[in-house]
């Protein structure tokens, strides 16, 4: 198995996302991974989040390495989804995917077409 790439997240997002986790009965599947991803990931005070590090509410851009394509996405709390315009969930396999990497990493997530590897492009925070 390929080695993971190194994650940051803030202790904030992890406080969210393990009461998000506690709240839902049964758990998606998409949630094993994401547990995963809490587990092994460095977690720091909100403001020693490095800028290019993605976190909940960051604007992301991501390349598909197979097709070029790329997309331009908010990482959010499954409730914010709607209300926030080109919102993807942290509980989605590909918002588990991205949570707490830097630009220029890469990893592979399992995509409705199979695995495929992405790399991260661009991270914008909220200010």
């Amino acid at each position: 198995m390929e080695q993971k790439p190194e994650i940051i997240i803030t202790k904030s997002d992890l406080a969210q996302i393990e009461a998000l986790l506690a709240s839902i009965k049964p758990l998606p599947e998409s949630a094993d991974a994401l547990e995963g991803e809490l587990a092994r990931a460095t977690v720091v005070a909100n403001d020693q989040l490095p800028s290019n590090v993605v976190a909940i509410g960051s604007e992301v851009t991501f390349k598909i390495i197979a097709t070029g394509a790329t997309f331009t996405k908010v990482l959010c709390l499954p409730s914010d989804v709607e209300s926030v315009t080109g919102g993807i969930s942290v509980l989605a396999p590909i918002g588990a995917a991205i949570l707490g990497l830097s630009e220029g990493q890469q990893i592979d997530w399992d995509s409705p077409r199979g695995q495929q590897r992405i790399e991260i492009i661009k991270v914008a925070h909220e200010h």
